[in-house]
């Protein structure tokens, strides 16, 4: 027999070897979930808008999962999500039971000096984003401050519900880094209740997502100037309204505004524990881009006024490693900027 029809032979032999085992993979990862539940932890309080998010996903991210696994939402608030992101990281199983939603700005925590984080936002698997809000800071229009301008000469008072709050922490930092006179003013419980007091002169000002912001009183009344867009890329819904970029002094302000606005960019992260099989987690990925585009599901989204902007986890992942590049320098002057020393 000729070296080639040796060769010849043996190549098919490998292929009958490693074909069936190749399928009985396939099959596995596709099984796996058949029959079973996959708890979607929820690191935020009943009835809120990340809250409604995750239920409205919920709903049709199981059809797109081969072996269509029940998709069981659970409220588990704490430490702004804090506490779910370490339970997830930790302590819950690694093998695609177990996912969550947590607040946009954990994954950044480590890198800019948090307190309390138990987890290398780089191990996360992140599996995509629904939404993408733009943090805006507004006005009532009988303020003193109609525009940013105004704000580096005259004082507005701004509304926010706790020092870790979005509330809190987008007017500080902008205070901080580019000296805009916002006056926080904290212990409110929620950002609706800080719309409340808007309503009654309490204060002048917030800075809050602009969907929940475009739910409340004023705005539906139209009695709000928006003043800025906090946010890498403009929104298109916003065309006029400039953004906290425009006004950096010089490139490092830039990087720095830069590194601060790419929580907003990553939208609602939702993501699973470190060490689930790779196999797997492809499949979980791809029924969370698939359920983004199911026709029901954007048809509820819209249905509950959800603005749907699709980011897939691959995206989210490559959005929080440049940020993790950022140069030391720029890192502690972002953090001083946010009151933590650096």
């Amino acid at each position: 027999m000729s070296v080639s029809r040796r060769l010849s032979y043996l190549l098919a032999a490998l292929l009958l070897m490693v074909g069936p085992a190749g399928i009985t993979r396939g099959q596995a990862a596709d099984d796996f979930f058949k029959g079973k539940t996959i708890s979607l932890l929820i690191g935020f309080g009943v009835g809120g808008e990340d809250d409604l998010w995750a239920r409205t996903l919920a709903r049709y991210y199981g059809n797109h999962i081969p072996g269509h696994p029940t998709i069981v939402p659970q409220n588990v608030p704490g430490s702004g999500s804090l506490s779910l992101a370490n339970r997830l990281y930790n302590t819950e199983p690694k093998d695609g039971t177990v996912i969550g939603l947590i607040n946009r700005g954990i994954p950044f925590e480590p890198l800019l000096g948090g307190q309390g984080d138990q987890f290398d936002a780089l191990k996360f698997n992140y599996l995509g984003s629904p939404g993408r809000d733009t943090t805006v800071c507004a006005a009532r229009k009988d303020a003193g401050v109609k525009t940013l301008q105004d704000l580096y000469s005259k004082e507005l008072a701004v509304g926010a519900t706790g020092s870790g709050a979005d509330t809190a922490v987008y007017p500080q930092f902008l205070a901080a880094l580019l000296g805009l006179k916002f006056k926080v003013i904290l212990g409110y419980q929620g950002s609706h209740e800080v719309q409340l007091a808007m309503e009654r002169d309490e204060v002048q000002g917030i800075c809050l997502a602009f969907d929940s912001l475009e739910r409340g009183t004023l705005a539906r009344a139209h009695r709000l100037n928006i003043l800025l867009q906090a946010t890498l890329e403009p929104d298109p819904r916003l065309g006029g309204v400039p953004s906290a970029l425009e006004f950096a002094r010089g490139p490092e302000e830039r990087q720095a505004l830069q590194l601060f606005f790419a929580r907003a960019s990553i939208g609602r992260p939702f993501l699973a524990p470190p060490g689930v099989p790779a196999e797997r987690l492809a499949l979980l990925r791809q029924a969370f881009d698939q359920t983004l585009s199911d026709p029901e599901f954007l048809t509820d989204a819209k249905r509950q006024s959800l603005n749907v902007v699709p980011l897939s986890g691959t995206q989210l992942a490559a959005i929080i490693a440049k940020a993790y590049r950022t140069p030391a320098a720029i890192v502690k002057r972002t953090m001083r900027a946010m009151g933590r020393g650096g």
